[in-house]
């Protein structure tokens, strides 16, 4: 095919998708004003667009492509399934073998107390699980009035009604009139902006007292839950201090409040554990969990229950009257067995801890000496930097919100062949856990090469 063949089919689907395709998180508008970039191939830690370009993936599609595209491993578990059962339904007294294998697989791996999973279609879902759960227990505990479930600002849940307002994004509080009622929030361990000048140890004890005091102020005999991400993704790569979810975990059994560890992101080795709350030495009583359980090849997510709720949920004898037509799906389900499997055969979760992880800290921290950059951090295979105007002995000037300095470096960063996420003036990645030290290495020079390119084009808008 020609360049120019290329370009006019580019061209073609760009029209075709503005014309019917309503994309997520997306102003469709200012979209179709520009036009789509349309991946059409992935192989490895790369995918490749419809005008040819080679980019490095250094977000896993959406924070799930975790063994890399293309594991034929994945895609033959799913064709023999598909030849077998393409589906079948979970509910009237039945199930499928794949969904019964999935989860026996995944009390071996979750931490232990872990022996029951209901499965959805997505970690949104999951949340929306969760909150029924959590209140549906406390029901059968004899305690009807624990239901409000805390949250904390800036947290991410999902985007469905009870995930959205589980979740802490005042942009997506303001459509829909979210938070439903019984849902609070606190502030989230920023020590970028609410630490500053505190040693970490003393703002992670600080961080987590917001929590006991919203208890003391809504009433412990109300509060059903506080509910959190291990390391904040959709956030910006929030890292909590050292001590914060000891002390969390602390306050909840001191109040007799569940504690909910959202996983989507953490799970499945992306911290270089199986889970996050292993990774920062909590013990949950709920997880959420989707996308690295099937590296992103099937939609599937679920909630891993524990001993305590499983014991009033399932040991009471009475309906749970929830689910979904694809809850435990056996495409999904056998894509999942497959793709843990092949975690555990290639040591994915000990080689992110004991190697790329620590690599990857290696060449990331490299890039605090750049001009724009502030604070560098990673936590397994996961990282954030902030952009600043100037810095100086740990004082920072930040960049004007209407800047958009975040969203000009991003750009700069398709541009140079690298996928790199922005939150407000925090940049992120999250690259899949199969990534070597050569791609790590082209990665982090191809996200320098970004922010050169946006320093100069700052400059030359007179904004730095």
């Amino acid at each position: 095919m020609s360049a120019n063949e290329t370009t006019t089919d580019t061209r073609e689907l760009q029209r075709r998708d503005s014309a019917h395709y309503m994309h997520p998180f997306t102003d469709t508008k200012a979209l179709s004003a520009q036009g789509a970039r349309i991946v059409v191939r992935g192989e490895g830690v790369h995918i490749w667009d419809s005008e040819g370009n080679q980019i490095i993936d250094g977000m896993s599609g959406l924070w799930c492509v975790n063994m890399g595209y293309g594991r034929h491993e994945l895609i033959q578990a799913a064709t023999k399934q598909l030849r077998e059962l393409p589906f079948y339904n979970s509910f009237f007294n039945t199930s499928v073998v794949p969904a019964i294998e999935l989860a026996g697989l995944l009390a071996e791996v979750t931490p232990p107390g872990f022996e029951h999973f209901f499965f959805t279609n997505s970690g949104s879902e999951g949340n929306d699980t969760i909150l029924r759960m959590v209140r549906r227990y406390w029901d059968i505990e004899g305690k009807p009035k624990k239901k409000t479930i805390i949250g904390r600002k800036n947290g991410y849940h999902g985007s469905t009604v009870a995930g959205a307002s589980l979740g802490g994004m005042s942009y997506m509080h303001e459509q829909g009139d979210l938070p439903i009622p019984g849902i609070a929030h606190i502030e989230q361990p920023y020590a970028f902006t609410l630490g500053r000048g505190k040693a970490p140890e003393d703002f992670g004890r600080e961080a987590a007292g917001w929590l006991e005091a919203k208890i003391l102020e809504l009433g412990a005999e109300n509060v059903a839950a506080f509910i959190g991400e291990p390391v904040q993704g959709a956030g910006g790569v929030i890292i909590p201090p050292p001590g914060y979810w000891q002390e969390i975990e602390r306050i909840c059994r001191k109040y007799d409040i569940l504690l909910i560890s959202d996983e989507v992101i953490c799970g499945f080795g992306r911290l270089g554990r199986w889970f996050g709350c292993e990774y920062f030495g909590f013990k949950p009583d709920l997880m959420t969990f989707a996308k690295g359980v099937t590296s992103g090849y099937q939609p599937l997510g679920g909630v891993a229950v524990g001993e305590r709720v499983a014991s009033a949920l399932i040991g009471r004898g009475s309906d749970f009257n929830h689910g979904f037509t694809y809850s435990g799906h056996p495409v999904a389900c056998a894509v999942a067995v497959a793709n843990i499997r092949l975690m555990q055969r290639e040591g994915i979760v000990e080689r992110v801890a004991e190697d790329t992880g620590p690599y990857l800290r290696k060449r990331f921290l490299e890039l605090g000496d750049h001009p724009l950059v502030a604070e560098p951090q990673t936590c397994g295979m996961t990282a954030g930097l902030v952009l600043v105007r100037s810095k100086s002995h740990n004082e920072y000037a930040p960049f004007d919100a209407e800047d958009g300095v975040g969203m000009v470096c991003r750009r700069h960063c398709f541009e140079g062949g690298i996928i790199m996420r922005a939150v407000g003036d925090r940049m992120i990645i999250a690259p899949p856990l199969v990534m070597s030290h050569a791609e790590i290495d082209l990665m982090c020079g191809r996200i320098r090469g970004a922010l050169d390119r946006t320093a100069d084009e700052l400059r030359r808008l007179g904004k730095l």
